[in-house]
């Protein structure tokens, strides 16, 4: 979400009226619509200056005996971008881009920005180049190393490591040099997030067209033993 967003704030809700009618058209069911202003609390990321009030629609689940929740005063984080003429005005793109607030989740979400603008930032993965298993000197031994194409064509690169008797070790690079000291990402990073969710789900045959079959059939193991230790990127609520 805050990749789709420009605006990133934390908001304390004034006041909230339901919207009711033919302007609650198309609401999903379970759920209610209402014109929500919110007071700024600090703004997270933002290209311009934002005033201190801001109104925008969001729809907002029922309870289970299908009644409105309270929303007045609620302390809330937004993900959303400026409308158009109307600098008061703020659109949520996503239905779940207003969530309470909580230390937590603000804090996540802070250092997530910190390295969306980061000038260094991972970009975007777009495929798989190259990859190669090299056999090492003893039995069950080897190192694969994988290739990823990415939108700025800055590269990245992923080694997994075998060594008889030991767990499998797999690290990232960020650059034309591996580091042997690197490892996995740590989750909920911008470059876990690249990966996890960038990332094919099988490595491609012209990515191994250049291997014999006992080395592709290892690198391909060995890719997704990465896909494995990094995790289902499923968007939760």
């Amino acid at each position: 979400m805050i990749l789709e967003a420009p605006v990133v704030l934390d908001a304390r809700i004034r006041s909230a009226a339901r919207i009711k009618g033919a302007e609650a058209a198309g609401v999903p069911a379970g759920q209610a619509r209402f014109y929500v202003e919110a007071d700024v609390l600090a703004l997270i990321r933002s290209d311009a200056p934002l005033p201190t009030r801001l109104g925008y629609v969001v729809d907002v689940p029922l309870d289970a005996r299908g009644r409105a929740p309270k929303l007045n005063k609620q302390r809330v984080l937004l993900f959303a971008r400026q409308v158009a003429g109307q600098p008061t005005m703020l659109q949520l793109p996503r239905a779940d881009a207003q969530k309470a607030w909580t230390a937590e989740l603000d804090a996540l979400v802070r250092r997530i920005v910190r390295e969306v603008v980061d000038p260094a930032a991972p970009p975007a993965v777009t495929g798989l180049g190259n990859a190669f298993h090299v056999p090492g000197t003893l039995p069950g031994e080897g190192e694969t190393q994988i290739f990823v194409q990415t939108a700025t064509g800055a590269p990245i690169s992923l080694s997994i490591l075998r060594r008889p008797g030991e767990q499998r070790r797999w690290a990232v690079a960020l650059g034309e040099i591996v580091d042997d000291a690197a490892g996995p990402p740590p989750r909920d990073t911008l470059l876990w997030y690249r990966l996890a969710c960038g990332l094919p789900r099988a490595l491609p045959a012209s990515s191994l067209s250049e291997q014999e079959p006992a080395n592709a059939t290892l690198a391909r193991d060995d890719y997704a033993f990465v896909l494995a230790q990094l995790g289902s990127c499923a968007r939760g609520g």
